[in-house]
């Protein structure tokens, strides 16, 4: 049962590279809420390095079987949010953001591309609301 979600907006790199196997990499660079009325890809900035990209429309939706790795990811040093991006024509775009870090370890192990990036201050207060509500952490058993 979807418990609460927050339109985010993420924020897409593309770096120029000096390598024999490729000429750029893409990865996700931010994420950020999304007020909405937002255009579908917004150019942020370009240079001789790269560009970058604001992507809105993504959503971060908390569930309640994902608690424990919401509560490990929230108190972590660097806590993150995990986003996983397919290529659409000639931009990386993302397809699915999650702060749980159980989840996000199952992005990165899956093959796709995906990304951890640091949580912003208002994306952490937001899950910090939520896990205040509602998780309750597991009663350990002494064996």
């Amino acid at each position: 049962m979807l418990m609460s979600r927050l339109q985010i907006a993420v924020v897409m790199q593309r770096r120029i590279l000096n390598s024999r196997w490729a000429d750029h990499a893409w990865s996700a660079a931010a994420v950020l809420p999304d007020p909405g009325n937002l255009p579908p890809l917004q150019q942020l900035s370009q240079s001789e390095n790269g560009e970058s990209y604001l992507v809105p429309g993504l959503k971060l939706e908390l569930y309640p079987d994902e608690d424990e790795g919401y509560f490990e990811n929230w108190a972590a040093p660097e806590p993150k949010v995990f986003v996983m991006w397919r290529m659409q024509g000639e931009y990386a775009m993302p397809t699915l953001a999650s702060v749980s870090y159980a989840e996000g370890t199952r992005m990165l192990d899956s093959g796709e591309s995906a990304d951890g990036v640091p949580m912003s201050p208002e994306v952490h207060a937001w899950l910090g609301s939520y896990l205040k509500q509602h998780y309750r952490p597991r009663q350990r058993h002494r064996a």
